[in-house]
């Protein structure tokens, strides 16, 4: 049986993410206390259920009783087991709790600051056990519920390497916990071009304009002869995830054409691939 342990920090993305793995067939508990952890998986695994997802967090009192011991159990039991960490930057937590208005589980005196700061520190061990750490800074809801769908929707069997190749903008910044970066800023830039600057590297014009020239061509054959050598020794490695991070300078056009076209050939080789063009939203300043 497959489990996913939902967990991380609060306001980071956890119910969301459950209410997505619900949508795609995993049978899903949220907030499950983990000393009941190994008596619910007796139970259901008399059913005809393979894919469970558990939500923990902090609100469980005894949260930290008996948890590294029960997820032990599970392994030892021969069921694939996973914990998948949501994070994000505190200024990005602190303005979600100011949105929603809700208080933080951990606050002292109303400071959600403070609380993070001790959720932080409480979930340190369990972030530095999990399978997967996934920073939702830069996600919405809609996109986090498309990369659980893209990521989960297809594992039944198959145990070959998640791939998330994300597009990203530098002067926004470089993306947390990436494996990999490729800056692709030399690349010719459709920017400049008043027809095409309004359009992304989506759009077959810029993908077109991009790799018109021998050079780009040659850089992407070199990048997935790369990637093919490398990534495989990821696998043999024992690595369930791996990011790759293409960046250009606003993270509209030469990078999300990249990334596209390396999700295409990664997925002809037979790789689970997620495609996710962070900044491609944000206006240029």
């Amino acid at each position: 049986m497959h489990f996913v342990i939902v967990t991380g920090l609060s306001g980071a993305g956890k119910s969301i993410a459950i209410k997505s793995f619900e949508d795609i067939g995993f049978y899903c508990v949220d907030n499950l206390p983990a000393a009941l952890i190994p008596t619910f998986a007796d139970l259901i695994v008399q059913s005809k259920v393979e894919r469970v997802a558990l939500g923990i967090d902090v609100r469980e009192r005894d949260f930290f009783t008996g948890l590294f011991a029960a997820l032990d159990r599970l392994e030892n039991q021969g069921h694939e087991l996973e914990i998948l960490f949501f994070e994000a930057k505190e200024e990005v937590l602190v303005r979600r709790y100011s949105e929603t208005r809700r208080k933080h589980p951990l606050a002292i005196d109303g400071s959600v600051s403070a609380g993070i700061t001790s959720e932080r520190q409480r979930l340190e061990g369990v972030r530095q056990r999990a399978t997967r750490i996934l920073d939702t800074s830069d996600l919405n809801a809609h996109e986090l519920r498309a990369f659980i769908q893209e990521a989960y929707s297809s594992q039944g069997t198959e145990s070959r390497l998640q791939i998330l190749v994300l597009s990203f903008g530098f002067k926004f910044g470089v993306p947390y916990n990436t494996d990999l970066v490729f800056d692709v800023r030399f690349l010719p830039n459709p920017h400049f071009d008043p027809e095409l600057r309004p359009y992304s590297g989506r759009d077959l014009r810029v993908v077109q304009y991009i790799f018109a020239e021998p050079m780009a061509r040659n850089f992407l054959t070199h990048l997935y002869e790369f990637l093919n050598m490398l990534v495989p020794l990821y696998e043999k490695e024992g690595k369930s995830y791996l990011t790759i991070s293409i960046g250009c300078t606003g993270g509209k056009h030469r990078s999300v054409a990249t990334a596209e076209e390396l999700s295409q050939h990664l997925r002809q080789l037979g790789y689970r691939v997620a495609c996710h063009h962070r900044d491609l939203a944000k206006e240029p300043s």
